[in-house]
């Protein structure tokens, strides 16, 4: 169908990435879902399609670039077609001071925060000059604010990500590719588990909550094409 709009989410089977499949699917979007957990994945996209949307599960590990051409090539089999792009996935450890970190985990944490995104990006990237896409990759306030407890192979992850998305803009411009580092505050998701002291009920209930990221996310998506949101930031009034 021509006026199909097609949105390849990494990190679709929980939290923010989950929201933002959800609310893309009722903007009418067809939404293809990726990750590691298939049985997550098939949750969310039972859910989309039991509400009238439209959902792929092709499921994926992001760190492993053959996968990810596999994956690609199959969502542009499927679909002929790729308009955008969210990459929602996260890793972090609870050990993650300079004292107790382990350098193995430290890899995977930047594997997953930013050399997953630059290679699903580079993948991605002929069919969204052909589309003229959109690319959002969900970073964190640790990536625009430096945040002491988030830890070091987290911060410089994210840190990294904010250049990653200004490379992209200034050298993919002319093919109307447009990005955004999305930095989120707290969002009350799975992920806190990973932190060294986990909040509890009450602290999570000020945070964000995923739905408010997939609004952003679906903000950035439903922007016309000559517009471009280079970065944004959303946080709870509770952040500090």
């Amino acid at each position: 169908m021509t006026d199909e709009r097609v949105l390849w989410i990494t990190g679709g089977g929980s939290g923010m990435g989950a929201a933002s499949a959800r609310a893309a699917a009722a903007d009418g979007w067809t939404v293809v879902l990726s990750g590691r957990r298939t049985d997550r994945l098939e949750e969310v996209a039972s859910a989309i399609r039991a509400a009238g949307g439209t959902a792929d599960v092709q499921p994926l590990d992001a760190a492993d670039p053959d996968a990810v051409a596999a994956a690609r090539d199959a969502v542009l089999e499927r679909h002929g077609r790729l308009d955008a792009l969210v990459l929602a996935a996260g890793l972090n450890a609870p050990e993650r001071r300079w004292d107790d970190q382990d350098l193995g985990t430290f890899r995977s944490i930047v594997d997953t925060n930013l050399t997953a995104v630059v290679t699903v990006v580079d993948a991605a990237l002929p069919a969204l000059r052909a589309s003229g896409g959109v690319v959002v990759v969900v970073s964190s306030y640790a990536g625009w604010s430096f945040q002491p407890g988030a830890g070091v192979a987290y911060s410089a992850s994210k840190t990294a990500l904010g250049s990653v998305v200004r490379t992209l803009n200034q050298q993919e411009a002319a093919h109307g590719v447009r990005a955004t580092h999305l930095c989120p505050g707290d969002v009350a998701t799975d992920f806190l588990d990973q932190r060294p002291t986990v909040p509890d009920a009450e602290a999570r209930a000020v945070m964000l909550q995923p739905a408010d990221v997939a609004r952003t996310v679906s903000f950035v998506l439903e922007a016309p094409s000559h517009v471009r949101i280079d970065e944004l930031v959303v946080s709870p009034v509770s952040q500090r």
